[in-house]
């Protein structure tokens, strides 16, 4: 992922300065992402993606196929409804999905309730376990699987 956004970065000729200004967050944090010492929370990897104009996927490195997104916002009422599919989908309880996940139960129920929005680095384990669209989770597209 690091280097994706690196080289989004570059093409669009910034500085680590200037697109932490962008988002508006901490030069250290963003180096911190880039350099993927930090995972980037899910909320800032949206902006990010409305911020090239390319899917969450490409960034995540889950595709090379860049795509524009089209959607003005994440959804979580849906993020939450899929993410409860794909459990579901898995026969797994909740305690196990979790556990699966080195979290608590409490921590999922909150996911698939909406109480909160995933994690970033839950969605991006996800995704790599069910080979399933951040893009579709995050309710920024239809398609479920990746490309």
């Amino acid at each position: 992922m690091n280097n994706r956004l690196e080289d989004l970065r570059e093409l669009s000729d910034l500085t680590k300065k200037d697109i932490s200004k962008i988002l508006g967050v901490s030069d250290s944090i963003y180096a911190r992402w880039e350099n993927g010492k930090d995972f980037i929370p899910t909320r800032r990897l949206y902006q990010i993606a409305k911020f090239y104009n390319v899917n969450i996927d490409y960034i995540l490195g889950l595709t090379n196929k860049k795509l524009e997104i089209n959607s003005s916002k994440i959804s979580i009422d849906v993020s939450s409804k899929r993410i409860r599919e794909i459990r579901l989908d898995s026969k797994k309880s909740l305690r196990d999905f979790a556990d699966g996940f080195n979290t608590s139960g409490s921590t999922w129920c909150a996911y698939e309730n909406g109480k909160v929005l995933i994690l970033g680095a839950f969605l991006l384990e996800l995704c790599q376990r069910y080979n399933i669209s951040a893009d579709w989770i995050l309710g920024i597209t239809d398609e479920k699987y990746l490309l």
